[in-house]
């Protein structure tokens, strides 16, 4: 299967969970600042974090440009310096997450995490890794051709 595989720069910062829920609080207002900046982010992921009552985490890419970058620096954004993300893509058929996966781990790469949908006839996936080393590594391996 022939995957689409891009590297994304993944920001990251707490969110306040508050009321009017996780999205309609605390993440509304970081991504208020990156939308006005004209940000196109490719990846949000957002969660509480049930061990920090009142807090969530997001983490979002890319912000692209020194505007974008400076939003999300005033949204109290930063960089992350010890994870590194990539977006795979592909047309979805059944158990392509599965296929995806089990590359990695066949080529011993250990993910920090991973999100997965399917939009339309697509699957979207993306991944982090502890370091920029393990999502090079995993984007060859995603790349090569195989099933």
């Amino acid at each position: 299967m022939a995957y689409t595989v891009s590297k994304v720069d993944i920001w990251t910062g707490d969110i306040d969970d508050r009321t009017g829920g996780l999205a309609a609080g605390g993440l509304a207002e970081k991504l208020r600042s990156l939308a006005n900046a004209g940000a196109d982010l490719e990846l949000v992921i957002a969660r509480r974090q049930p061990h920090v009552p009142g807090k969530g985490v997001v983490f979002l890419g890319p912000a692209k440009g020194a505007k974008a970058s400076a939003a999300a620096a005033a949204a109290q954004l930063t960089k992350a310096t010890t994870m590194a993300a990539l977006v795979v893509e592909g047309t979805n058929k059944a158990g392509e997450c599965h296929r995806v996966t089990e590359r990695l781990a066949n080529a011993g790469i250990n993910l920090r995490g991973l999100s997965a949908m399917v939009a339309g006839k697509k699957f979207v996936v993306a991944i982090a890794f502890d370091s920029e080393a393990d999502a090079e590594q995993a984007a060859k391996v995603l790349k090569a051709k195989g099933k």
